[in-house]
């Protein structure tokens, strides 16, 4: 083989390129590999009681009556009639099993202003309110409190309440339980995200917890939390402020659209605005391993009748299916109607696929095309993505899976959300 250079000629370039693929993992390690929840249940605090995500899910289970058959199941939710009946089934199952998967104390505008006397007070009811809740193991996994924003004016009261809740729920505890998690709303300005990120630290050392064990996740509710103050995007300077902390972003639907001067009526989940924004954090965040969630619906069903129920799930649901369709697996809910309304968007939005899916995985697993398909490695990764996300939304179940597309679990499970 002719040449003009040997190889030590390159040993120089070949360094360079070592040390920029290192640089390159360190900041996009990619999928942390652990359980994204489906949803996020926002719950006042002075609301919060040991029994709450229960009573959640039996409210959740009592509105389900208004939709008592397939027909009136497809109605409501805009499901596909083809697997309406199996979408109602699977619902059934999980609001009976684990309706709530993410559970948020909320100091900040679910709750509102209040003397300093009642706050605390509410943050080591709502602490104690958890740690009794995890102890019958009717908790669900995840699980955390909303804080006051930086952004207005409230610093002193955000960190007097975080340290009152972690104090309590861990007072008589042996470290921090699993799954814990702080939301940080409003950001304006990195600097309040590294300055959070230091009083996290701070109570490490003086609560005794492992370092590096109190995460959190940042509100995307500003103008500047999408794009900086030098024309940016902001989300790579919040995940530096953030120290190696930062668990995921939470789009807000309400404060954005109004920090933007969107009219009442234009402030919703599927305004294009957001969509943009949501783009913007989506290229950004891509392989960093931070996970994005979507925002909340506002809109509650007006009385227990039917038609008023069924209003809301069809609002909601919709809601639900932009979000899906764009590639944001996760929302906040705020009533029993939502947990209803998500599972039967989640679940009527991926069971239709599971016909093509299948087949295709096979053939790949196999060796061979599928009739009329020839998959690349890309869409193989995609195919094999829908399906965990398939099995741990509770939309299927996993020995179903394992068994049509011939998988072994490893290759099932990968990488992605834990099994419910």
């Amino acid at each position: 083989m002719s040449r003009s250079f040997h190889d030590d000629a390159w040993l120089d370039l070949l360094e360079r390129a070592r040390l920029a693929a290192a640089e390159h993992r360190r900041r996009f390690p990619g999928d942390p590999g652990a359980g994204q929840p489906l949803e996020t249940l926002y719950v006042p605090a002075d609301r919060v009681t040991a029994t709450t995500t229960a009573e959640f899910g039996a409210e959740a289970l009592r509105l389900l009556e208004h939709a008592p058959d397939a027909a009136s199941f497809e109605s409501a939710f805009g499901v596909d009639d083809a697997v309406a009946e199996r979408t109602r089934a699977r619902v059934l199952a999980k609001l009976e099993r684990a309706p709530v998967e993410d559970l948020r104390v909320d100091f900040e505008d679910g709750y509102g202003a209040r003397s300093d006397d009642e706050e605390d007070r509410h943050a080591e009811a709502a602490a104690r309110a958890v740690r009794a809740a995890r102890a019958d193991g009717t908790a669900p996994p995840s699980f955390g409190l909303r804080v006051k924003s930086f952004a207005d004016g409230a610093e002193a009261r955000s960190l007097r309440t975080l340290d009152a809740f972690l104090t309590t729920l861990t007072a008589e505890a042996d470290g921090l339980p699993d799954g814990f998690v702080v939301t940080f709303p409003k950001v304006t300005t990195a600097e309040h995200v590294a300055a959070f990120a230091e009083a996290l630290e701070r109570l490490e050392v003086g609560l005794g917890l492992a370092e590096r064990s109190l995460r959190f996740e940042v509100q995307v509710e500003t103008p500047r939390s999408v794009i900086g103050p030098d024309g940016s995007v902001a989300a790579p300077a919040i995940l530096e402020a953030a120290g190696g902390r930062l668990t995921a972003m939470h789009f807000g639907v309400f404060d954005y659209t109004a920090s933007l001067g969107l009219m009442p009526w234009e402030q919703r989940l599927d305004h294009p605005a957001n969509d943009f924004a949501r783009h913007a954090l989506q290229v950004a965040l891509a392989g960093t391993g931070v996970w994005i969630s979507d925002g909340s619906s506002n809109v509650v069903p007006a009385s227990d009748r039917t038609e008023d129920v069924h209003a809301t799930w069809r609002v909601h649901a919709d809601h639900v299916r932009h979000s899906l369709r764009h590639g944001f697996y996760q929302g906040w809910d705020l009533h029993p109607a939502h947990l209803v309304s998500r599972y039967a968007a989640v679940y009527g939005w991926l069971l239709p696929h599971l016909d093509d899916a299948v087949p295709r995985v096979r053939a790949w697993r196999e060796g061979a095309a599928a009739e009329g398909v020839l998959d690349e490695p890309a869409t193989v990764a995609s195919l094999l993505r829908y399906l965990r996300l398939a099995v741990s939304s509770g939309a299927v179940d996993e020995a179903e899976v394992l068994e049509t597309t011939g998988l072994a679990r490893n290759e099932l499970l990968g990488s992605g959300r834990r099994p419910s």
